[in-house]
């Protein structure tokens, strides 16, 4: 273990290396019921463990209770992308009897709601159909898409507003969200995303501000609390994006004090999804220490 992560863990309590579940003084007694969010956590945070296959998109429930004390979960549908019924049947049976809520399924790999080709835009609409409907069936709110697209910003903002309103069309009839994530291109720049989401003009249709999300290219990086800021009014969700800690525990590339009274004068109170990236801790201790770092700044407003 290198010194960085030796002392940051010593300071912050959260054990030694390989540790696997953390200690039973971290992970009770933490959430501030004052908080004005509550925190679930994405499933990308154990990207690295699944992809390994030492923890199962099944297994995800039950190991994000155990080891963070964590009870809302936001799933990313690479880890059960051929679910079928008898799947999320057993998937949805094993968060009931742990007690889980179920809050939104991130969707990847199923087209780009921005593309400029009709034809595969509407192919991309249909696809996520799918999405829609397994996000009913586990009893979340919304699905989480791509609005990202390839030609100029007019062109890509006037390709997302038809992909993202005929989605939402049909994901209304299951009233499921269809929310999009600064994730790259166009869409990681707040304000033509936030001009497009006026555009499609649906309540069903709206945000995931990432707080880390804001490389739009190699050259260009948009403004995070900008961002965020001009996002917030439509959010059905937030994504807490981490990926170091200095030793006080803080993020190193976002203040999240700055961030979460942002989060918090938008007079946003639902579920902030921890989504750990870091390299430093394993992605248990990434996932602790971010929980604390909410909990600490949620606790202070």
């Amino acid at each position: 273990m290198d010194r960085k992560r030796r002392e940051f863990l010593k300071k912050a309590g959260i054990g030694g290396a390989g540790l696997m579940i953390a200690p039973s003084f971290l992970r009770a007694g933490l959430i501030n019921s004052d908080m004005y969010f509550k925190i679930s956590i994405a499933e990308w945070s154990l990207h690295k463990m699944l992809f390994a296959k030492k923890l199962s998109n099944l297994e995800f429930p039950e190991f994000s209770q155990k080891n963070f004390d964590i009870h809302a979960l936001e799933y990313v549908n690479q880890f059960f992308k051929n679910a079928g019924k008898e799947y999320l049947t057993e998937l949805k049976s094993r968060t009931s009897d742990l007690g889980m809520k179920n809050v939104l399924i991130m969707i990847d790999a199923e087209g780009n709601l921005g593309e400029t080709d009709d034809a595969k835009r509407q192919k991309a609409v249909e696809n996520h159909y799918k999405w829609v409907e397994a996000a009913k069936f586990l009893g979340c709110h919304s699905i989480r898409v791509n609005a990202r697209g390839k030609g100029t910003m007019e062109e890509v903002a006037e390709a997302a507003v038809d992909g993202l309103s005929k989605l939402t069309e049909y994901a209304s009839k299951e009233n499921i969200g269809v929310i999009v994530e600064n994730h790259g291109g166009y869409s990681s720049n707040g304000k033509w995303m936030s001009d497009v989401i006026r555009k499609v003009n649906n309540p069903n249709c709206g945000t995931l501000p990432d707080f880390g999300n804001f490389r739009i290219s190699a050259d260009e990086e948009y403004d995070r609390y900008l961002g965020v800021k001009e996002l917030m009014p439509f959010a059905k969700g937030v994504s807490a994006k981490s990926h170091e800690f200095d030793e006080e525990g803080n993020e190193t590339e976002t203040d999240f004090y700055k961030m979460l009274k942002i989060v918090k004068e938008a007079g946003y109170t639902g579920y902030i999804g921890i989504e750990y990236e870091g390299r430093v801790l394993s992605e248990v201790e990434g996932v602790m220490a971010t929980k604390k770092l909410l909990e600490k700044v949620g606790g202070s407003m």
